[in-house]
């Protein structure tokens, strides 16, 4: 049989992050001690009072069909959320939840993009961003960085990207893969192309808890009113509150916008899990207080990984002021990533993400949501990989 494949699912690049988790995965199983910098998930577990709400929606029978755009609990809870902490009124009839930051992502793109449109994204990007666009028969528009600047765009390089096509312009900070944070200033000022040119900011926010060394997150949707009609922000529950494996996300948009997530979603997925929702409203409602022991140990983790990496051979490595990953420049080694990283993992068991999966060749990403055990090792290891390479 001859099984034709669609033009757009044989387009897509495999995400190398679940790649090369899995693959380090399978050789633990194999009984190799493999030590994993790839996944983007704290190694902390759920906050057991997110769970024992869980557990009694599952015990009070919750467990059939919600409406698509969540349970009118979570979506107020979400938009409480944002009144309280980003200063943003939104109705909830503006928040849609997903299952998982990924699906609010598609979702927003997949409703708002089609062929013919452009979506501007700066690399170091989150290696799904440019595939969803594809599938949405949109055109990846891509803005190169480099640590030099932190991997932050400007103003001036985004004003001048954007076309007559431009629909979309995708902000990640706390960034994925970087750890980059923009400032409030820098924010606004990229938002202010965006109104000035008609374009819609996809907001990606899911990182906002996970700050250092005094970074403040603002939302590009709290500067003003205008601010807020052309933003859309995604976030989700999967990292700060270590949920991961829940899937649960969420978008805050336009109502209009809003409105037309809601359909795709309806024809897409349906609804989120039920009973996982009734845990959701725990992790916004309950208690904070698992955040502050955690960005303690992500902090010392990230220091002594910082340093660790700006001393060996072949590497430098500009300071992540967010999220949980570092990105350390190889290009003094004489390898492009993937060879850096495959050879990595068959020579020192250690599996690091190749920076070409984020369109940075010249980097690889290490994640430190993982712990001080697995860090030292790692990196120990690394550091034996880099003295052994000839230059």
């Amino acid at each position: 049989m001859n099984y034709k494949i669609s033009q757009r699912a044989a387009s897509l690049a495999p995400s190398l992050t679940l790649a090369i988790d899995s693959k380090a995965k399978q050789m633990k199983a194999e009984g190799l001690d493999v030590v994993g910098f790839g996944a983007g998930e704290p190694d902390f577990d759920t906050p057991q009072h997110i769970k024992d709400a869980c557990a009694k929606a599952l015990a009070d029978g919750f467990t059939k069909y919600t409406p698509a755009a969540g349970i009118p609990e979570l979506r107020q809870a979400i938009a409480d959320k944002h009144k309280r902490e980003n200063g943003l009124a939104y109705k909830p009839s503006q928040i849609i939840v997903s299952c998982g930051g990924k699906h609010s992502c598609y979702n927003v793109i997949l409703a708002t993009c089609q062929e013919g449109d452009e979506v501007i994204i700066p690399a170091p990007y989150w290696l799904s961003y440019p595939e969803m666009v594809k599938l949405a028969g949109a055109k990846p528009v891509i803005l190169e960085t480099s640590d030099r600047t932190e991997f932050k765009v400007t103003p001036a390089q985004l004003r001048a990207a954007i076309t007559p096509n431009t629909r979309l312009f995708i902000l990640n900070s706390p960034s994925n893969p970087t750890g980059s944070v923009y400032t409030p200033d820098e924010i606004k000022a990229l938002g202010d192309v965006c109104i000035e040119k008609g374009v819609l900011i996809m907001s990606d926010e899911i990182y906002e808890h996970l700050l250092y060394d005094g970074a403040q997150h603002k939302s590009v949707a709290s500067f003003s009113p205008a601010h807020l009609e052309h933003t859309i922000i995604v976030h989700g529950f999967a990292k700060a509150w270590s949920m991961t494996g829940w899937r649960l996300g969420w978008c805050a948009a336009p109502e209009p916008i809003a409105k037309a997530i809601d359909a795709v979603q309806s024809h897409s997925t349906s609804n989120p899990t039920s009973f996982a929702q009734k845990g959701a409203v725990a992790a916004l409602a309950g208690p904070q207080d698992h955040l502050p022991k955690w960005l303690a140990e992500f902090a010392k983790r990230r220091t002594y990984a910082f340093n660790k990496l700006n001393a060996m051979p072949g590497l430098t490595c500009v300071n992540a002021k967010g999220a949980f990953y570092l990105f350390p420049n190889i290009s003094g080694t004489g390898l492009k990533s993937a060879d850096f990283c495959a050879r990595l993992l068959e020579q020192e068991k250690v599996a690091a993400v190749p920076g070409i999966a984020f369109g940075a060749d010249d980097y690889i990403r290490l994640s430190y949501a993982t712990s001080m055990a697995n860090i030292e090792k790692g990196l120990a290891r690394i550091e034996n990989f880099c003295k052994g390479l000839k230059r």
